[in-house]
């Protein structure tokens, strides 16, 4: 049972996360050598991923309380909660709960100690984020074609 779903607030969420994966796009390759000689793209990169981290877990925070009556206890169960809703696999569901942290905390960690990493763990996070937003849009109008 689907009680009180705002689709317009899943949306505008998703448009947001359509625009920020964009962004992520347009930054082109993420180097050593780009993020030394240029420090302002580890800042972007790391504010970009963690507003798509807070989207989808708002995004799936709402979900899980609409659909499944629950509040996830964390960022990280509130894509386990999605899962559990039909919202997204669970192939995805564990893509975006790397086992060590959030994308945006771990390009933190990784852009002094190891910066060959973070291109990885910004073309995982374009790849999740962007399978994200397919599937919770395609869940939405499934939802809206129930009525």
């Amino acid at each position: 049972m689907v009680r009180d779903l705002d689709r317009a607030s899943i949306e505008h969420r998703l448009i947001t996360m359509r625009k920020s994966v964009g962004q992520l796009d347009s930054l082109g390759p993420v180097d050593r050598a780009r993020l030394e000689n240029d420090p302002g793209t580890g800042l972007v990169i790391e504010r970009i991923l963690a507003l798509l981290a807070d989207l989808a877990h708002a995004i799936n925070r709402h979900v899980s309380a609409a659909v499944l009556s629950e509040e996830p206890p964390s960022p990280a169960a509130s894509f386990g909660a999605a899962r559990r809703a039909g919202m997204i696999d669970t192939e995805l569901a564990t893509a975006l709960v790397p086992p060590d942290g959030p994308h945006n905390v771990l390009v933190q960690l990784y852009l002094d100690s190891e910066p060959d990493e973070v291109a990885a763990i910004v073309s995982a996070a374009r790849s999740g984020y962007g399978e994200y937003v397919r599937q919770v849009e395609a869940w939405v109008v499934v939802r809206s074609a129930e009525g």
